[in-house]
């Protein structure tokens, strides 16, 4: 049923040629740009003149997006570490008078002041003692290569929770004697430049403070066994790295074209 105005102007004049020409003018441009929309937000290469593509846009994924990130990322990290002899990693250290870092203080102190209290407890709680030391057991043996099988078995038949479970059900467990044995195996571990350290937590008496600084030290043993793996790779890296650029590159520009048309979109 059409609609008054519709009736109304069927009895006025017609359009002039050229206002005719301007309105299918119009016309072609607004179908043209409905088009190019629909061809730019779909997977479809059709012409403008062809049916509107009834396929969705296509959604670019969370993981996608950190894929080709984390290209970018190798990338640039592979060639400073090729090109810059003085390249290491470094541990970051918060402001202490940042929001961060107060916070960070507050949720460590907490976390230390508990266990403290579960230690000193009538009986003793030890079970998240028993976790630290699960945890601490799985670092060290991260620093073992394939073939230290002897002190790997050591590290885990010592460290085996399991058994300090029973002994701690029995009030028998050692948590000092746990702490020597780990940092003793540190010593045997670390680099050179961490003896000091080793020496700092050999005298230190208090038991929590020996596992908060035990955690301390064994962040600053990753980060040398990183900046170790570094400078090992360097000279491989430096004699591939014109082809590894190129290949790394290459997966870039295959996972770039589709995040650019959501990115144009917006």
């Amino acid at each position: 049923m059409p609609f008054n105005g519709e009736k109304q102007c069927v009895g006025e004049d017609q359009p002039s040629d050229s206002d005719s020409s301007r309105f299918s003018e119009s016309m072609a441009s607004l179908s043209d740009y409905e088009c190019s929309r629909q061809s730019f937000t779909s997977d479809s290469s059709s012409k403008s003149s062809s049916p509107a593509s009834t396929s969705p846009p296509r959604v670019v994924t969370f993981d996608e997006v950190m894929a080709a990130t984390r290209n970018l990322s190798n990338l640039t990290l592979a060639h400073e570490i090729a090109v810059n002899e003085n390249f290491q990693l470094k541990q970051e250290a918060l402001p202490e008078n940042s929001l961060a870092g107060r916070v960070k203080h507050i949720v460590h102190q907490a976390f230390w002041d508990v266990l403290d209290s579960e230690l000193n407890a009538d009986p003793p709680e030890f079970e998240h003692a028993i976790k630290l030391f699960e945890e601490i057991r799985e670092i060290l043996l991260s620093f073992l290569t394939p073939g230290g099988n002897r002190l790997r078995n050591q590290i885990c038949e010592v460290l085996d929770t399991d058994l300090i479970r029973q002994q701690a059900e029995h009030s028998a467990v050692d948590i000092q004697g746990l702490a020597n044995y780990v940092i003793s195996t540190m010593g045997k571990l670390c680099a050179p430049v961490r003896d000091n350290d080793i020496r700092e937590l050999k005298a230190t008496g208090n038991i929590v403070e020996v596992l908060r600084q035990t955690f301390h030290v064994l962040d600053l043993m990753k980060m040398d066994m990183a900046n170790f793996t570094i400078m090992s790779l360097r000279p491989h890296l430096q004699r591939q790295l014109v082809e590894y650029e190129r290949t790394k590159f290459q997966e870039i520009l295959e996972e770039t074209p589709r995040k650019a048309k959501v990115a144009g979109a917006s």
